[in-house]
């Protein structure tokens, strides 16, 4: 089955509401269209987190990233699945399909999606994150 396909399935099975914005074919996609589908619903508060898959994850990272309010993280083992809500609050976890291999996918998402950010001296580190969203960047409309 499809890593997209049995991800549905397993995060309907445990009760999560899904906002389906990807592609239903193998074929090759431009990935910037999907993640912006995403990041602009997590920067509006239309979601609270978001899941893209590409191959190696780091596109899709770098694309969301550009959003305020955005802060995506191409994750491939439970450690960096977990850390990455942990210390940095991350809500868009961006998956390497072509390298995850057969590790199950389902695992590490249902991890992240049940991890909470510890807050605590991470909470300040993530305000700092977030005050470079509200920087005056010239000539950079930075996904607003």
């Amino acid at each position: 089955m499809h890593i997209k396909a049995r991800l549905l399935q397993t995060l309907q099975r445990e009760g999560f509401e899904v906002c389906d914005e990807g592609t239903d074919s193998t074929d090759p996609v431009d990935y910037p269209d999907f993640a912006i589908r995403v990041a602009e619903q997590i920067r509006d508060g239309k979601l609270d987190r978001g899941i893209l898959i590409c191959g190696t994850g780091i596109g899709m990272a770098i694309v969301a990233n550009k959003f305020h309010g955005v802060r995506a993280a191409s994750c491939y083992d439970e450690v960096i699945v977990e850390m990455s809500r942990r210390h940095n609050d991350v809500n868009v976890l961006c998956l390497p399909g072509d390298l995850i291999g057969e590790r199950p996918v389902d695992e590490l998402v249902l991890m992240w999606l049940r991890t909470d950010f510890e807050c605590g001296r991470h909470a300040q580190r993530v305000d700092k994150i977030t005050a470079i969203d509200s920087i005056d960047t010239p000539d950079i409309n930075r996904g607003v």
